[in-house]
């Protein structure tokens, strides 16, 4: 159930959705309960209630026929997809392969470290959890086999050991 309702304060207009107990205005913050608000419209379809609200605002600046002339929001929606140009050929005109850019973006989601790992913190947390009492070449050598680099992992090591989520002892690392 979905109600257009308005502030007894300020006249704003918004729309609820069920019958909560009190609700506020967003735009003077005044608090009501449900029961004394003026309710201009109630609907189980939310677009018919949008409708009615948006109706009501241009009414009030004057705008009415304009609004009427507009495709209701369902067919507005409908038309988004149509609109500009689609993800392949924005990147055609980027200079971009768009086969590229989803190979790439099928590597980021499933990760590749055999360990599972899905980035490349983890990569160097799994290489912690997994070789034994290694050292930072160690580390980097494991992550290197995941494609994450040298540098990464220093940074990283020197982050997880300032955080206490690491300690460091005569070059050889481990989780806490």
């Amino acid at each position: 159930m979905y109600a257009v309702v308005g502030c007894s304060e300020c006249s704003a207009l918004k729309i609820l959705k069920g019958r909560p107990d009190t609700t506020e205005c967003p735009r003077c913050g005044k608090r009501h309960k449900y029961e004394k608000l003026k309710k201009f419209v109630e609907t189980d379809d939310e677009d018919h209630a949008r409708e009615v609200r948006s109706s009501m605002l241009a009414n009030r600046q004057g705008e009415g026929e304009t609004f009427a002339e507009m495709d209701s929001f369902a067919e507005m929606e409908d038309q988004i997809d149509d609109a500009g140009m689609g993800e392949a050929e924005f990147l055609q005109a980027s200079g971009l392969d768009d086969e590229e850019v989803a190979a790439a973006g099928e590597r980021a989601e499933s990760g590749r470290a055999a360990s599972g790992a899905s980035n490349r913190k983890e990569t160097v947390l799994a290489a912690l959890r997994e070789l034994d009492q290694p050292t930072e070449a160690d580390v980097i050598a494991y992550a290197d086999e995941q494609g994450v680099s040298a540098e990464y992992v220093r940074k990283a090591l020197d982050k997880l050991t300032r955080r206490g989520e690491v300690s460091e002892s005569r070059g050889r690392y481990r989780l806490l």
